[in-house]
């Protein structure tokens, strides 16, 4: 998989998150996945399918960074993983998606994007519907770590 590729996803979620929820994350080192196990507690999972490529996304956020970003986005503190906050994380894995289809598209890459699945939970499972590799990069907070997983064919 092409950082070319790749690179727009990253940067549209450092900018969905300063933007949206004046959130600052530090980016760690890419990794192959080579299991289904979530990174984090609530997950959005969101397929991507052009002529040229098929492929998903995730980005899964610790407890802690999710109930932050609800805090800074919408004003509202849960407790709980409840269902703003993972309506949130669709909303958050849609904007991310869409932000990265507009670099992918000016490099002449083009997809459409089907609706976010959203699972959490403790040790829940993401499975791409692609064929391709899995990478997995991991970001920081003071609130928890965010991590989002690429898997193109």
């Amino acid at each position: 998989m092409k950082a070319d590729f790749v690179n727009p996803f990253l940067l549209s979620l450092l900018n969905v998150l300063s933007t949206m929820a004046q959130l600052e994350l530090k980016p760690g080192a890419p990794k192959r996945k080579t299991d289904e196990l979530a990174r984090g507690d609530v997950s959005g999972l969101i397929g991507m399918v052009g002529p040229q490529t098929r492929g998903s996304l995730s980005i899964s956020f610790e407890k802690g960074l999710a109930l932050e970003i609800m805090r800074r986005m919408l004003g509202e503190a849960p407790t709980t993983l409840n269902e703003e906050v993972t309506d949130m994380v669709g909303e958050i894995t849609n904007m991310v998606t869409g932000g990265a289809k507009l670099m992918l598209g000016e490099k002449g890459y083009e997809f459409d994007m089907a609706t976010p699945i959203i699972v959490s939970g403790p040790n829940h499972t993401i499975t791409h519907r692609a064929d391709g590799a899995k990478i997995m990069m991991p970001f920081d907070s003071d609130y928890g770590r965010a991590t989002i997983e690429i898997c193109f064919e």
